[in-house]
């Protein structure tokens, strides 16, 4: 789900002739990219724009005319991105989201990330540390995908649905279908039968968290625990995870970059421990 697309962060511009490059992370999901600048001892630059139809150029437009002394990559896309030489190194998005959400809270005991197309849940321990996952990427239901076609089957722009669905008067309807194909179906045909859309809309949303939240159980909900992805923009969901699981979440202020945050912390520490294996890298 694109959600909310930062402006690039004012900060940096092109690193000046012998400052030391920054290290960068580059998250290429199924919906947008995010790529964050880290001097070391802060966020330097960070942009997330849409994935669109060709991923490597619209990632190497975010890395124009900068050198980075390590890029990490990571999302669905990490490898493409190593293939065409825009990422030193690459790791998994559990490992980055680990370390992302524990370094904006270094108390943090589970993540969720809802992207556009799978649901991770995860549990970490001291340093970011995975201690347990779950994984959820076989089908779209529950996911950014699965929010974005309700919200259009409804007549309503992605960031508007959380708001729509909370101003609900009355119970959810219950929607009996998460296939993303039917459960469009259904919608549609729940609002020819006269159902109030923010009752559908708010049916949709409790849909998600049921089915979400069966997976964070099994994992293990532990304080902090930390809403991140875009989907984590989404009022209605932030409000209703937090009911069914008995937690307050916190949700970083840009939780589409913490990803892309774990794989720039990553590439500080894998070229501090292989100082002379990394040379900057210029898109």
């Amino acid at each position: 789900m694109p959600g909310r697309l930062e402006p690039e962060r004012p900060a940096v511009g092109s690193p000046e002739r012998g400052a030391q490059a920054p290290f960068a992370g580059l998250d290429i999901g199924s919906r947008t990219i995010a790529l964050v600048e880290w001097n070391g001892r802060e966020i330097t630059r960070a942009q997330v724009v849409d994935t669109g139809t060709d991923p490597v150029r619209n990632a190497r437009g975010l890395m124009e005319g900068r050198s980075y002394r390590h890029l990490v990559a990571t999302g669905y896309g990490r490898h493409l991105a190593a293939e065409r030489e825009l990422a030193g190194e690459v790791i998994s998005e559990i490992k980055a989201y680990g370390l992302g959400a524990y370094h904006l809270y270094p108390d943090a005991g589970t993540v969720l990330d809802i992207g556009g197309q799978d649901s991770k849940v995860i549990r970490i321990g001291p340093g970011g540390r995975v201690l347990r996952f779950e994984m959820n990427d076989r089908c779209a239901a529950g996911t950014g995908r699965f929010l974005e076609n309700m919200a259009h089957a409804l007549g309503l722009a992605v960031q508007d649905f959380g708001p729509h669905a909370l101003s609900a008067r009355g119970a959810p309807v219950r929607i009996s279908s998460m296939c993303t194909v039917f459960a469009e179906s259904e919608v549609v045909s729940l609002i020819a039968r006269g159902e109030d859309s923010h009752r559908v809309a708010l049916g949709l949303h409790q849909a998600i968290v049921d089915r979400v939240g069966g997976m964070v159980r099994r994992v293990g909900v532990q304080e902090r625990f930390v809403f991140a992805g875009g989907v984590a923009l989404n009022p209605c969901l932030q409000q209703l995870f937090s009911q069914a699981l008995g937690v307050d979440l916190a949700v970083p202020d840009d939780p589409q970059i913490v990803g892309a945050l774990g794989a720039a912390l990553h590439a500080e520490q894998a070229a501090r421990v292989l100082p002379d294996a990394h040379a900057a890298r210029s898109a």
